[in-house]
């Protein structure tokens, strides 16, 4: 039964698309379809050695990585993260995580996840934003692999300054050390799938690989939301 109010209230507040400001019906969310076709995909899960792999390269040991889209400054898209990370938009990251776990299920070598990690932030950083948005994004994720979140595996022990406008080098050493693996929350011979926001560098997602590391016969595998 229609409730009179909702549907008053979706008359004069009517849901938009984060992207085109279009309203959404009632079977979109955050998203209109549109908008979903026209994410400028990566396709790199299906992709051994793609583009994304090979930034980590001659730094850490991966079994797979991967982008959903890619991310270009000044483009719609653009919107999705900052909805994401500055504007309290919690629910855009699972919706975004769960569009790009259902790709994910086309290659076998994403199935085999374990579980699913976000990059943790720093509890002051928390504290300050509120949530963290790589774990909304790893919630969309796990709610279609069926796979679970562990939050508590990997720890950010040294608040590190602002990446932004750091060469790749500064970023490396800005990055070194930052995270510890709590020995003995994960089983040995796991396959773990990373997951962050946006891929510049990858330097911080260098480092948990490194923790990661720490366990025996590890498998670990990287997401990000988007690659710039």
């Amino acid at each position: 039964m229609k409730n009179p109010f909702v549907e008053l209230l979706n008359l004069f507040y009517p849901n938009l698309c984060i992207i085109c400001n279009e309203p959404l019906n009632k079977s979109e969310n955050q998203i209109c379809i549109s908008c979903i076709q026209q994410i400028p995909r990566t396709h790199y899960h299906i992709q051994s050695d793609n583009p994304v792999e090979k930034r980590f390269w001659g730094k850490v040991n991966i079994f797979r990585a991967t982008s959903f889209y890619f991310f270009h400054k000044g483009s719609p898209f653009q919107k999705l993260i900052h909805e994401l990370k500055y504007k309290n938009n919690k629910e855009v990251g699972e919706v975004m995580g769960r569009l790009a776990a259902i790709e994910l299920m086309e290659s076998a070598d994403f199935t085999t996840v374990d579980f699913v990690i976000p990059i943790p932030l720093h509890p002051k950083k928390y504290a300050l934003r509120g949530y963290n948005q790589s774990e909304c994004i790893a919630n969309g994720i796990s709610a279609v692999l069926k796979k679970p979140v562990d939050t508590s595996s990997l720890v950010r022990v040294m608040e590190n300054t602002t990446q932004t406008k750091k060469s790749v080098y500064e970023r490396y050493k800005n990055t070194s050390g930052i995270f510890e693996y709590k020995q003995g929350c994960i089983p040995d011979n796991s396959h773990l799938l990373l997951v962050d926001d946006v891929l510049t560098t990858g330097s911080t997602l260098e480092a948990a690989v490194e923790a990661l590391s720490a366990i025996p016969g590890v498998r670990v595998s990287v997401f990000t939301l988007a690659v710039a």
